[in-house]
């Protein structure tokens, strides 16, 4: 199974960022693809992009809702919405575990040989604020005169974009160099800042950041796909525990299985030895289990 979700997260990586002519054309992909959003955290504005970022098309969307609504144009935000909670509503948060190339950078990371800090439980929150101040509220409350707003959650803190888009657009245009100020500066600060993070706590920034995996997670306890624990084949060895990235601790009852901070890499299914973890599906709820670990 870990195979396999290696296997996806690095073909996504490769279908989101499959534009290898920036060098020698326009920077920044506008072709057909480019009205797709990908299931992750891969920005639009990277020069290697094929498709759109939902969390910038889901800000767009909400800076632009006062004029959209007076001109009957909001179908763009309505397509955005639709898609985050079609895939939500199939899986949850499995794009965060299987699919975002965000993610799988702080995996790289957190690889790296340092001594390794725990992540601070009541930060679990911060997802869900910066999704409602930066992405929501912000956006729709702060417009300028002709009742438009702006893309705050990306202007002031994505560090995607800034790695994704910023660096290397930079290093394409001299005059973005000249033109770049006090306000890159603070953002690749901020992105040095996660990076360093991400070496010593797993996934800091999905745990404590993400917008993105905070509408997925509202999706974890009604979608169709489901993990379920059996209490009585569990021999407390806590695998699942010490294998999990969002340290999320169910076996003995301290978490939720499908809480909003499990990130669906079913890396609890494949290592538990006793069989003690199973996946469900659709409203029917069938059980699958492994009859072997892998």
């Amino acid at each position: 199974m870990e195979r396999l979700r290696r296997k996806s997260q690095y073909i996504f990586l490769l279908l989101a960022n499959a534009y290898w002519l920036f060098p020698w054309r326009s920077p920044i992909y506008q072709g057909p693809f480019k009205k797709i959003c990908f299931p992750g955290l891969n920005c639009y504005s990277c020069p290697a992009a094929t498709m759109s970022c939902p969390l910038g098309a889901f800000q767009n969307f909400m800076a632009t809702l006062r004029p959209g609504v007076q001109t009957m144009q909001i179908h763009p935000g309505a397509y955005v919405l639709g898609s985050l909670g079609l895939i939500g509503s199939v899986a949850g948060r499995m794009p965060c575990g299987w699919i975002c190339p965000f993610g799988l950078l702080q995996k790289w990371l957190f690889a790296l040989p340092v001594p390794k800090l725990s992540f601070w439980r009541p930060l679990r929150r911060g997802p869900y604020v910066f999704l409602i101040i930066f992405v929501v509220l912000l956006p729709l409350l702060v417009v300028d005169s002709s009742g438009y707003g702006s893309v705050w959650f990306c202007k002031y803190v994505c560090p995607a974009g800034t790695l994704e888009a910023g660096l290397p657009l930079l290093c394409l245009d001299q005059g973005l160099r000249r033109a770049a100020g006090w306000l890159f500066a603070y953002k690749f600060i901020l992105l040095i800042l996660l990076l360093i993070w991400c070496t010593f706590t797993s996934r800091p920034f999905c745990r404590a950041i993400c917008p993105i995996g905070a509408i997925y997670g509202l999706f974890n306890k009604v979608s169709w796909l489901q993990l379920h624990f059996h209490p009585d084949r569990c021999v407390q060895c806590r695998a699942c525990l010490s294998i999990c990235p969002s340290d999320i601790s169910f076996y003995n009852g301290l978490d939720d299985m499908n809480s909003a901070a499990c990130i669906r890499c079913l890396r609890c299914f494949s290592v538990c030895p006793s069989n003690a973890v199973s996946l469900e599906f659709g409203p029917v709820r069938q059980h699958v289990s492994k009859a072997v670990n892998t």
